[in-house]
C-alpha cells in the first residue's frame, strides 16, 4: 500500500505537526507532501522525512510570513497530482485536501478543521486584532476562498474528525458526515504522582482566544495559587492582570511537564478547543480538569469523574466550579484509566485500518466514505 502524507505547511510546532509525527510513523518511509519547509525551525529529525514543497516554498520571506502569501495556497494544492498512491491522507486545517487524487487512489482527510479563517473569519480576525481597513480588503478574498474549500472538500473520500464539535463543522460547511477519531496524546509519558501539591495548572499559549485572562481573574478572587506554563503575545497583559497567588514559569523543558501535570491539583482549561491534548495528558496523570463546557473538553472530560465544567465563559462561572471540584473526591487511578483511551497506540491502530479499508474499497470500485461509515461509529448523521 502506497501512502503519502499532506500537510498545510512546515514552518511552525503546533499540534498539527504532532499529528503528523504520529502519521509518518505509523507509515514509515511514506513521503510528505507540504506548501513550504522551513528545515531552520522545525526538528532536526524532519530531515530524516521524505519531504517534498510546492514553489510557494521560494518565495521571499514565506517561512516567516506565510500568512501573507494566503490567496496562493489553493494554486499551490491544486498542482500536487497524487493520483500514484494507492491511500492520500491530508493532515487539515488550512488547504491541502485540495490535492489532486485519480480515480485508483483513496483520498482520507483527517480534518482539525475546517479552515477557520475562511469559515469563521469575524471571529478570527477579532481574536487576531486585525485593523478595520485590512479587514474590509480581505472579505472579497475570503468570499472566493469558501468556494475553493467547499469545492476542494469534494475531493475527499471521506472525512475523520479530530472532536464531535469538528465533525460539526464538516457536516455544517462541507455537507458531508465524518467518523471521529481523537488526536493521538502520548499517554504513557504521563504517571500519576504519589502526592499533589497546593496548586491549580494551565500549560498553554498566552494568546486571547486562550481565555486565559478568565482563569486570572477567577483565582484573583478566590486567592488560590495557579501555575501558569507557556509563553505569547497576550504574556504581558496576563502578567498584569495577575495577583499574588499567580506565577508563570513561562516555556520549560518537556521533561518538566510530566511531574508539573501530577502534582497539581487540578489542571484550568479555560478556552473553547478544537479538541485539547493538554487536559488529557493532565488526566494521563491522574489530574482532575476543570474545564469550559464546550469544544474538544465535551469528549475528553466526564462531570464528576475526570473533572468538573463551567458553562459560561465568565470568572464567576470559573469561581464557582472550583468551588464545586473542591468538595468531590476524584479517583487517580479512574482518571488515568479514561485518559488511556486517548493513546498513541489506539490512533495509529485505527487510522492504520481506516486507510486499509479504504485502500480496498478503491480496489472493489466500492464508494469510500459509505465503507468507512459502515464500519466505524459516524460522528454525526
Amino acid at each position: 500500500m502506497r501512502v503519502a502524507l499532506v500537510h498545510d505547511w512546515l514552518n511552525q510546532i503546533g499540534g498539527a505537526e504532532a499529528v503528523l509525527e504520529t502519521l509518518v510513523e505509523t507509515f514509515p518511509g511514506a513521503p510528505v507532501y507540504t506548501s513550504i519547509y522551513a528545515r531552520d525551525r522545525m526538528p532536526a529529525h524532519y530531515r530524516n522525512w521524505k519531504i517534498h514543497t510546492t514553489w510557494l516554498d521560494t518565495m521571499p520571506f514565506i517561512h516567516r510570513y506565510h500568512q501573507l502569501y494566503l490567496p496562493l495556497y489553493p494554486l499551490a494544492f491544486d498542482g500536487l497530482n497524487l493520483s500514484g498512491y494507492d491511500v492520500v491522507i491530508s493532515n487539515k486545517s488550512g488547504f491541502c485536501h485540495g490535492v489532486i487524487t485519480g480515480t485508483s487512489t483513496a483520498h482520507l482527510c483527517y480534518c482539525l478543521t475546517p479552515t477557520r479563517y475562511v469559515w469563521a473569519y469575524e471571529e478570527y480576525i477579532a481574536r487576531e486584532e486585525l485593523p478595520g481597513p485590512a479587514r474590509r480588503l480581505l472579505r472579497p478574498l475570503i468570499a472566493v476562498l469558501r468556494i475553493w474549500d467547499r469545492i476542494a472538500a469534494d475531493r475527499v473520500d471521506a472525512f475523520i474528525a479530530i472532536s464531535r464539535e469538528v465533525a460539526y463543522r464538516i457536516r455544517k460547511f462541507y455537507r458531508r458526515p465524518s467518523i471521529i477519531l481523537h488526536p493521538p496524546v502520548d499517554v504513557e509519558r504521563f504517571q500519576p504522582a504519589s502526592r499533589t501539591e497546593d496548586y491549580f495548572l494551565i500549560v498553554s499559549r498566552l494568546i486571547p482566544y486562550k481565555r486565559i485572562d478568565l482563569a486570572i481573574e477567577a483565582f484573583n478572587r478566590l486567592k488560590l495559587p495557579l501555575v501558569i506554563v507557556g509563553d505569547g503575545r497576550d504574556r504581558k497583559r496576563l502578567e498584569r492582570m495577575a495577583g499574588p497567588t499567580i506565577r508563570f514559569l513561562g516555556r520549560i523543558p518537556a521533561e518538566q511537564l510530566p511531574d508539573l501535570y501530577a502534582r497539581c491539583r487540578a489542571f484550568v482549561f479555560p478556552g473553547a478547543e478544537d479538541f485539547g491534548i493538554a487536559p488529557v495528558e493532565a488526566m494521563a496523570a491522574g489530574r482532575p480538569v476543570i474545564a469550559f463546557a464546550a469544544g474538544g473538553a465535551l469528549d475528553t472530560v466526564i462531570e464528576g469523574i475526570t473533572g468538573v465544567f463551567f458553562r459560561e465563559p465568565v470568572p464567576e462561572s470559573l469561581a464557582e466550579a472550583v468551588r464545586r471540584f473542591e468538595d468531590i473526591r476524584f479517583d487517580p487511578s479512574v482518571i488515568r484509566r479514561h485518559a488511556e483511551q486517548f493513546d498513541k497506540r489506539i490512533f495509529q491502530e485505527k487510522i492504520e485500518r481506516m486507510a486499509e479499508q479504504a485502500w480496498e474499497a478503491v480496489r472493489q470500485h466500492q464508494d469510500v466514505e459509505r465503507v468507512l461509515l459502515e464500519r466505524w461509529a459516524v460522528a454525526l448523521s
